[in-house]
């Protein structure tokens, strides 16, 4: 009996787990969000938001990458929220001298309570400024280590140009992914995270990320002061927020933020315990999106497979565990020894082999034929390496609940690796 249960199950996740990544793989060549034709219309002005503390090694590459994508249509103002920083993050900033650059020193009691507040003291310092028409201008936030691509601000204009639009998350990618494990992060921003913006933009459940996030100034005014909370994933909740106040989300992969990836397992894991955890916190919207009006049902799906996830990922995992044990267990046990036994346990490990090892490749060649820009064997490599990363995330949210059980929420911030020199205007 137990050998049939175990038989059904396997079959079942065998089926489900590579179909539900086919299906979402299938989405990587869904048309992006198109450009609109109203070149009559007042351009719209940007502020890009970068908050900083102890940035020293990524800072400069980034405000002057940040002032480079400055156009006649795009006209743009970068404001860095330097958050107390004790290292030399103000003297690299001081020697910037550029008029479109404000920088906001953070000093005690104020400073350092986290990224949310930096946000919100900065989006008040452009609320301040009556001469802003709050619907033409849009404040973006871009991290200390983020590089927009070209023509990003005109193509979220472009999504801008529709008035039913408050806010559009940019695609993201990693730019230091020489090593396998920034490369992993690459295939899961660049190929995973993708495809699943772009489904959400058809459900109308986008989430903002902490890069390359676009809001309407007139948009932030309405949820102004605490725009941004002190949850672990305020990007996220923010777009819970929008969402659940009726304001259009849009996702485009025309435009892309580009930031460092993690190059060692400790950092990875404190980073995805972080983000696990904040998604715990999140779980605290689930009733006011069940009543949402706003909300459709699609989107209130994803919401709730989103948010209540991590929950289930302590059981599943340890289920999943078991039943790999159990079954190859029990495959020995029905055979009498494990000799005789060893052509049914090769057929089951081969079987729990494919269904762990596919979705990883499924990914590698959308990585291949969408980006094209790493060589096939490297996509393979991090497609065959894909399992294991996952099972950090899983490591991850096991740290995260007992930290929310412990209601421990402080944590550090994770350390940037040395960046590549400022190109020169």
């Amino acid at each position: 009996m137990i050998g049939w249960l175990l038989a059904v199950l396997m079959i079942a996740l065998l089926v489900w787990w590579p179909t539900l990544n086919l299906v979402l793989a299938a989405f990587s060549w869904r048309t992006p969000v198109s450009a609109t034709e109203h070149r009559e219309r007042e351009p719209f002005s940007f502020f890009i938001v970068i908050p900083a503390l102890n940035e020293e090694r990524v800072i400069e590459s980034t405000v002057r990458d940040a002032l480079a994508l400055d156009t006649p249509e795009t006209p743009v103002r970068v404001l860095v929220v330097d958050d107390d920083s004790d290292d030399r993050t103000r003297a690299v900033l001081a020697d910037i001298p550029d008029p479109r650059l404000h920088v906001i020193h953070r000093r005690p009691p104020r400073a350092r309570r986290g990224k949310g507040d930096s946000l919100n003291q900065a989006c008040q310092h452009v609320l301040n400024r009556a001469e802003l028409d709050p619907a033409r201008t849009v404040v973006g936030v871009i991290d200390g280590d983020g590089r927009g691509s070209p023509g990003m601000l005109g193509e979220v204009a472009s999504v801008l140009r529709d008035d039913t639009v408050g806010a559009v998350q940019c695609g993201i990618r990693v730019h230091n992914r020489t090593g396998v494990l920034p490369l992993l992060q690459d295939l899961e921003f660049g190929a995973v995270m993708d495809s699943s913006q772009l489904l959400r933009d058809l459900l109308g459940s986008v989430g903002l990320g902490g890069n390359g996030q676009f809001v309407r100034l007139s948009v932030l005014a309405d949820l102004a002061p605490d725009i941004w909370t002190d949850c672990l994933v305020e990007d996220y909740e923010l777009a819970l927020r929008l969402h659940l106040a009726g304001v259009r989300v849009r996702y485009t992969s025309r435009a892309r933020v580009s930031q460092q990836g993690l190059p060692d397992v400790r950092r990875l894991l404190r980073q995805r315990a972080r983000w696990a955890q904040g998604n715990l916190q999140c779980v605290r919207h689930v009733p006011a999106l069940v009543k949402s009006r706003s909300v459709g049902n699609p989107a209130l799906l994803d919401f709730l497979v989103a948010l209540l996830s991590p929950w289930a990922t302590v059981p599943v995992s340890a289920i999943f565990s078991g039943l790999i044990a159990f079954s190859v267990a029990d495959t020995a046990a029905a055979s009498g020894d494990v000799v005789t036994a060893a052509p049914a346990i090769a057929l089951a490990s081969a079987t729990w082999l494919l269904l762990l090892f596919l979705p990883g490749l499924v990914w590698a060649l959308v990585h291949r034929l969408r980006l094209g820009d790493e060589p096939l064997w490297r996509c393979l490599l991090a497609g065959l390496c894909y399992p294991f990363f996952l099972l950090f995330g899983v490591i991850s949210t096991w740290r995260a609940l007992f930290r929310r059980l412990a209601r421990r929420s402080s944590w550090a911030k994770t350390d940037r690796v040395p960046d590549r020199p400022a190109v020169a205007d």
